[in-house]
């Protein structure tokens, strides 16, 4: 079944722009938003669902199954360990910290500051626009997996998906680590006393061992040279620890108060984004990776559209003050090796090219034989076979065990896109 050129070559690129735009609606016209986005999300659900009885790839599915779910529960641990994270690093220094520590200077916020007074004011009114945010960035990379139904991008689309998962999950925690590893103060200083309800005060670990050293210059001389936390602070400030069972121990890292609640589970549902600067970003991490994924896979003009976005989110970050410009000239780097790293789960390249060659110097010597004796039927045999050799066969259709495996993995994509839209549209 042959599809117009439309929907095989540019379609994807104009599914993703009539996205982009018919979302952006909601902030010029409520009323066409509210028309115009369940038609477009019907009509894209219709021409995938009509292209799975045609999909010959499901065999290529069923391989990269365990991957896929693999590189899931990976990506779900690792948003756990960043929320307990999160949540520890605004904690442990109390919310006064938060209040009173100015944000760190930054050169990027000064030169979008300073650009405001040079641009044009329509070209300012487009940079400060919500274009698109982190539920957009997911829904354009769940359209390019499913394009593997029109054999738009390289099958199977469950190892793109594990391969961007996996990625996701290494960003996740090595992000984890950079910003638990030195404690940055927030581009916000009001965000902690209005987000979270942690003690006042610092942590007994930072009582003993930051505030005496934080601010004098003698202090912070004196501990060099004696390499020994001297000073002697008197009382601690001790914390409220709940019943948590085996799991009290985190209280030392989430510094619970009575009114939050009785789960150290409930507490990390509420870390959200944190209130002090998580280097690097993760909204831009998700960005910069489906930008990535959508270079690779599919490339043309809208990979350049896609990245023009991912730009105007990063000044998007640093303007509104989400981040400091050092978090999204990191994660962008950072993102773009990451992906780069993980080809060995998906990789858009033909990796039977060789395979191929192989088996053509293999049958070199019957290939011109029969060539010189005018044996069609032998080239056309031979060169099939060189064909069959990297390449899926199948000479009956799917059996019912692979057509449960194709409306499993349909309906199960469908329910992921349904939460990852409900989930994440809030940004």
């Amino acid at each position: 079944m042959r599809w117009p050129a439309v929907v095989e070559g540019g379609g994807l690129g104009v599914a993703a722009i009539a996205y982009v735009a018919v979302d952006y609606l909601r902030n010029v016209s409520s009323t066409w938003h509210e028309r115009l986005q369940p038609v477009l999300w019907s009509f894209l659900a219709i021409i995938a669902i009509t292209r799975v009885p045609f999909y010959r790839h499901w065999s290529s599915e069923l391989r990269a199954a365990l991957p896929f779910v693999a590189s899931m529960v990976f990506m779900l641990s690792t948003l756990l360990f960043e929320a307990l994270s999160v949540r520890s690093v605004t904690a442990v220094l109390g919310l006064d910290w938060h209040s009173k520590t100015p944000p760190l200077p930054d050169p990027g916020q000064w030169l979008l500051l300073a650009l405001n007074e040079k641009l044009p004011e329509a070209v300012v009114e487009i940079l400060r626009a919500h274009i698109i945010g982190l539920h957009h960035y997911l829904m354009l990379f769940i359209m390019l997996a499913f394009s593997v139904l029109f054999d738009s991008v390289k099958a199977p689309g469950l190892g793109l998906g594990a391969r961007y998962m996996f990625t996701m999950a290494i960003g996740r925690l090595l992000r984890a680590i950079t910003f638990v590893s030195t404690i940055l103060p927030s581009a916000r200083p009001w965000c902690a006393s209005a987000r979270f309800r942690v003690p006042e005060y610092p942590h007994i670990w930072a009582q003993k061992y930051y505030v005496p050293y934080a601010s004098d210059a003698n202090a912070i001389r004196q501990i060099i040279h004696k390499d020994v936390a001297y000073a002697d602070i008197g009382n601690y400030k001790v914390d409220y620890r709940p019943d948590w069972g085996s799991m009290t121990f985190l209280a030392d890292f989430l510094r619970p108060t009575p009114s939050e609640g009785s789960t150290w589970y409930g507490l990390l549902k509420k870390a959200g984004g944190g209130c002090n600067d998580l280097i690097y970003s993760g909204h831009m991490l998700v960005a910069v990776l489906t930008a990535m994924a959508w270079t690779e896979a599919y490339g043309g003009f809208s990979s350049v559209f896609i990245w023009l976005l991912v730009m105007h989110s990063a000044q998007r970050e640093i303007r509104e003050r989400h981040h400091y410009t050092v978090d999204c000239v990191v994660v962008i780097y950072v993102g773009i090796l990451l992906w780069k790293m993980t080809g060995f789960i998906w990789s858009a390249k033909d990796k039977n090219r060789d395979r191929r060659l192989s088996k053509l110097d293999k049958i070199h010597s019957r290939l011109v034989q029969a060539a010189k004796d005018s044996d069609m039927d032998e080239v056309r045999e031979l060169l099939i076979d060189v064909e069959l050799s990297s390449q899926e066969y199948q000479k009956k259709g799917p059996s019912r065990a692979m057509w449960l495996f194709a409306g499993v993995t349909i309906f199960s994509s469908l329910v992921i896109v349904l939460l990852a839209f409900t989930w994440t549209s809030d940004g």
